[in-house]
């Protein structure tokens, strides 16, 4: 990919363009698809982006390609474009080689298929009437960002995933449960397995739902609904734009002081040495001790607010311009687990899954609840139905219960569930 890159830099520079940035990104995929019970299709599938992003007479301009491409018609193509754009200032990420060897062990299809079904039997040994669905994947991907003043950055990566569906259907009762796992070393569905099976104890049967202002326990999988807001509070162009309630708010309290974020670039499986800018990524320490701390932003953000780079632009998509974005954010534990916060509510709403968006700026939030239980002295009694949750995040953070210890990815979310102490329930 290199020597491409460097041939799109040479044309954009013979161009006329004042600075030119390459970003490549390629992978190899083997996913393994399992679907009613039986093994669907083995695949592989191969991809290749190039994104030219490039500053001429002092405007941006943008283009991408996927596959094969004239380099050429890439350079005439980011330059057109520039001309529909207004002049921005160009931040440029200081010259330095960054080359990073590969990370993560890859596996066999073979061992796909068998890892598969053996989850699968496994379900069905305890529960013959669900259809289990499934994907399991060895993902190898390669990234290249190049840049004319001299930036050359790499990284590599195997990845190890796999996600389990289960639906389960009793008349006119339709119950989907759905769980995975992302690894970089080894993969290992057996915890897994068991809370899906643990889930479907709990909705053996039906329970009412409590209403009213009742405590609520985020499981992992429902937890992120809270921590995407408070990354968007804290996310440098929202404070730069003032429109963050939390604009104000570095070095106050703004949470519970059980409450403490932090972004981690290192740890697996997500590890990212270097934003889409090239700016070395680092560990920011988000909220501690429910005091708000760090933002974060992309070099043009950093710029604006007088603070240093911080290792956030990241494109949502290759023909995106990169904004800031948080890395592997990481929600310190508390302690126990669900079960030992089930056990010391007497009354309570186990959320686990949720249907609808994330909570807008605001913390607002509205949500129907596609699997949740019904908590009553200690114990679930059931799986509750057609209700809803509604509350405030920024609200209900400071009114915690307790923060569990048994914290689990979600996307590159690090997060354990936590019980607060109270939000609408309306069935």
């Amino acid at each position: 990919m290199s020597d491409f890159a460097q041939q799109l830099l040479d044309l954009a520079h013979q161009g006329g363009a004042e600075f030119a940035e390459v970003y490549q990104g390629s992978s190899v995929s083997h996913p393994v698809t399992f679907e009613a019970n039986r093994l669907k299709q083995l695949e592989t599938a191969e991809s290749i982006g190039t994104a030219l992003r490039l500053w001429y007479q002092g405007r941006p301009g943008l283009a991408v390609a996927y596959g094969h491409v004239a380099p050429q018609l890439l350079v005439e193509k980011a330059i057109a474009l520039s001309q529909l754009q207004e002049p921005t200032p160009l931040e440029v990420c200081e010259p330095r080689r960054d080359i990073n060897p590969p990370i993560g062990t890859a596996v066999a299809v073979e061992t796909l298929v068998e890892k598969g079904k053996a989850a699968i039997a496994q379900l069905r040994d305890h529960y013959p009437d669900i259809l289990c669905s499934g994907v399991f994947d060895c993902e190898s991907s390669h990234t290249l960002l190049v840049n004319s003043e001299g930036l050359y950055c790499t990284a590599a990566d195997i990845s190890l995933s796999y996600g389990l569906e289960v639906e389960w259907v009793r008349g006119d009762d339709f119950l989907g449960i759905y769980d995975g796992d992302i690894t970089q070393d080894s993969l290992d569905p057996e915890a897994t397995v068991h809370r899906i099976l643990e889930r479907l104890h709990w909705a053996k049967q039906n329970s009412p739902a409590t209403t009213g202002k009742i405590p609520v326990i985020f499981t992992s999988n429902a937890a992120p609904l809270l921590w995407s807001t408070v990354a968007a509070a804290l996310n440098g162009k929202n404070i730069l734009e003032k429109s963050s309630p939390w604009s104000q708010a570095l070095g106050q309290r703004v949470a519970s002081s059980q409450i403490s974020l932090y972004q981690d670039p290192t740890a697996k499986p997500y590890i990212c040495h270097f934003d889409d800018e090239g700016t070395l990524t680092r560990s920011l320490s988000l909220v501690r001790e429910g005091s708000a701390q760090d933002i974060y932003g992309d070099r043009q953000t950093s710029r604006s607010l007088g603070i240093r780079p911080t290792g956030n632009g990241f494109r949502a998509s290759l023909g995106r311009y990169p904004t800031p974005e948080l890395v592997n954010l990481i929600v310190a534990p508390g302690a126990g687990n669900l079960n030992t916060i089930i056990s010391q509510l007497d009354t309570a709403i186990v959320v686990d899954q949720i249907l609808g968006g994330d909570a807008d700026l605001s913390g607002d939030f509205s949500v129907n609840i596609d699997l949740g239980y019904q908590v009553r002295q200690g114990q679930i009694t059931g799986r509750i139905k057609d209700t809803m949750v509604t509350g405030n995040v920024y609200e209900a953070l400071k009114q915690i219960i307790q923060v569990g210890g048994d914290r689990r990815w979600q996307g590159s979310c690090y997060t354990p569930c936590i019980a607060l102490e109270s939000l609408s329930i309306v069935a």
